[in-house]
């Protein structure tokens, strides 16, 4: 059977950025210090499929467009 690693997105493979928490732009996008190179050993060495996911509080509202949150989701992936 495959093992599957499900990772939350924000404070756990990115930086949450101050003061609203929401990486609604390219510029606010930045992972956490050494996060891929240990997924990658993580998929390598111990045959994981990883999974992300994330609960973005706010999403679809006036403060956060649906429409600014895929372009630096879609960069992670």
């Amino acid at each position: 059977m495959k093992r599957i690693l499900f990772l939350d997105r924000d404070g756990c493979l990115i930086q949450e950025p101050q003061p609203d928490q929401q990486v609604d732009s390219l510029e606010k996008l930045e992972f956490i210090p050494g996060v891929l190179f240990a997924l990658a050993r993580i998929v390598r060495e111990l045959d994981f499929t990883l999974v992300m996911v994330t609960n973005q509080d706010g999403l679809g509202t006036s403060s956060f467009p649906e429409d600014t949150f895929w372009p630096a989701h879609q960069k992670m992936l």
